[in-house]
């Protein structure tokens, strides 16, 4: 296709992705007030939530909402960047583009969960070097902006795997030369886990991190798996040919 037409269907692609996280986002509002319970359950104790302006608290829900949204249509817009990538696919190409769409989605959900089962216990940690003689008092956009930067930052780093299997089967990059660099993407997965993780503690940094890094060895074996697959029909299309 032509440069022009790539961009156009950049932006089909784009415009079908923000429409369904739209959509998503008004399934998310009326979600908003169990979550709201859930995300300021570990404060019950120590703290509680301070709204300083008069529409804060409609803001903050319209936020909520676009969030749960870009969760809840996680396929769908996985999807739509996954047809533009690769497009004009063959009924096989087909198959592996859903399974493509539903590991990336469940990737994504998966990094965001386990970024919501480490929250609770890093809001009770953190909040714990309150002094006694002090309230917790957090200003509800900065607790709530927290919470769904840290999930967002976890569902895309459990991408990965997913891009780095894509990349192997469009041909770019091969398993062995994935695992070639292990030892540097082990160090990264520490690395950003160290710098995103909002614990202070390592054993979490220690649990999060070895996530990231099995998924990253899973990758380069569906990546071997693939190469070897790709050589045997490579050297059964030589053999046909007389070379």
């Amino acid at each position: 296709m032509p440069l022009g037409d790539h961009l156009r269907e950049l932006r089909r692609r784009l415009m079908l992705a923000a429409a369904g996280i739209l959509v998503g986002a008004v399934g998310g509002w009326f979600l908003y007030e169990p979550l709201f319970e859930e995300m300021v359950a570990p404060l019950e104790a120590i703290g509680s939530l301070n709204f300083t302006t008069v529409g804060q608290a409609f803001d903050l829900r319209i936020q909520v909402a676009i969030f749960l949204g870009l969760f809840l249509t996680s396929p769908w817009w996985i999807g739509q960047l996954w047809m533009f990538v690769t497009p004009g696919l063959t009924r096989k190409e087909r198959v592996y583009s859903i399974s493509f769409i539903l590991a990336g989605a469940a990737l994504f959900v998966g990094g965001g969960a386990l970024a919501w089962w480490v929250l609770p216990h890093a809001v009770q940690i953190l909040t714990s070097f309150t002094p006694t003689q002090a309230l917790n008092l957090l200003d509800a956009r900065t607790y709530f902006a927290f919470f769904m930067r840290v999930i967002l930052v976890f569902g895309i780093a459990f991408l990965l795997p997913l891009a780095m299997v894509g990349l192997n089967f469009l041909g770019v990059v091969s398993g062995r030369t994935y695992l070639k660099a292990w030892r540097w993407a082990v160090l990264a997965a520490f690395a950003f886990t160290a710098i995103a993780n909002p614990l202070p503690d390592a054993w979490s940094m220690v649990i999060m991190g070895g996530a990231i890094s099995l998924l990253f060895f899973l990758a380069v074996g569906i990546c071997f798996v693939r190469d070897r697959q790709v050589a045997r029909r490579r050297a059964a299309h030589d053999a046909a040919l007389g070379i």
